[in-house]
């Protein structure tokens, strides 16, 4: 099992942070670069504790599918999503939120295990797990930017279509 471990320092309180993090519409537009978008459960707004989302998106330019299921939440200070289909043998991405200094910590983290025994391990080390990594980062940096910004009312654009929605 391959682990990614994450700390991301944000200027903003708490149950922002927390809210921002599970919002179906922000994650879409953290991963427009792979054009992800959420076909099935909850497919927008905020995610709650045994919803479920599938995410459709292209990734090393095949299309996939992944599904994965809120198994547990304690506001505003963590939750856990796991895949329930898809292509790995298994992902589990914990999301924990402290506050320090007035400031709130964000920690990923983030275990999975790709298919195919040795050959998948290899794919993690040489490749895999650094793809992921970016594609966290790319998201908390979304994630940041929002929860500081001066008035906190940023207007995000869903990819499915054209109408605002408030975060």
């Amino acid at each position: 099992m391959s682990r990614i471990y994450l700390e991301t320092l944000i200027d903003a309180d708490i149950q922002t942070v927390f809210d921002l993090a599970r919002n179906i519409d922000l994650h879409q537009q953290s991963t427009s670069r792979t054009h992800e978008k959420a076909i099935a459960g909850r497919t927008s707004g905020l995610i709650e504790e045994n919803e479920t989302v599938t995410w459709k998106a292209k990734h090393l330019g095949i299309y996939q599918t992944l599904t994965t299921k809120i198994t547990s939440m304690e506001k505003p200070n963590q939750f856990t999503d796991e895949m329930q289909k898809g292509v790995f043998k298994s992902l589990h991405h914990q999301h924990i939120f402290k506050v320090v200094n007035e400031k709130t910590l964000m920690i990923d983290i983030f275990d999975f295990e790709s298919p195919l025994g040795i050959i998948g391990k290899m794919f993690n080390k040489i490749f895999l797990k650094n793809y992921l990594k970016n594609f966290l980062l790319e998201r908390n940096k979304l994630i940041k930017i929002i929860a500081e910004s001066p008035d906190n009312n940023y207007q995000l654009i869903t990819q499915s279509s054209s109408h605002e929605v408030a975060i």
